[in-house]
């Protein structure tokens, strides 16, 4: 998968451009996500790095997880656990996430680095700097 659809998804993310993002969300898993899981990881996990301080709490994960869940529409039908799962192993518990499936992690981190895009906007330039930096990270484990 070539990087464009990706870093396109990353920026409509980063815009809360939500149109645009579900079309990519939808090209994008045409071709089954390759080089996705990287991209999209290397992205939220410097997004959750630049929100959370680095010792949260479990207790402040789940506080700000059930305020995101609360905010969108239906969402109590997002895996609570699972988002809590994957921003505390970004902070440093990967065990956490060793048995989530791909397709619900991939979704799951798309859906938080939303919100926290939404959280703590960037300007067009930061976008650049941030999508480069994902892709920079992403290619080391490609």
């Amino acid at each position: 998968m070539a990087e464009q659809p990706l870093s396109e998804l990353i920026w409509a993310l980063a815009r809360a451009d939500w149109d645009e993002a579900n079309a990519l969300v939808v090209e994008i898993g045409r071709g089954g996500w390759v080089g996705g899981v990287q991209v999209i990881g290397a992205a939220y996990t410097l997004a959750v790095h630049r929100y959370f301080d680095p010792d949260a709490t479990p207790n402040e994960v789940a506080a700000w997880v059930a305020a995101a869940r609360d905010k969108y529409q239906g969402g109590d039908a997002l895996p609570t656990l699972e988002m809590e799962g994957l921003i505390r192993a970004a902070l440093g518990e990967p065990e956490l996430i060793e048995n989530i499936p791909v397709e619900t992690l991939i979704a799951v981190e798309i859906f938080i680095l939303g919100q926290l895009f939404i959280e703590n906007p960037l300007t067009p330039s930061e976008i650049e700097e941030f999508v480069a930096e994902a892709n920079e990270i992403a290619a080391e484990y490609m």
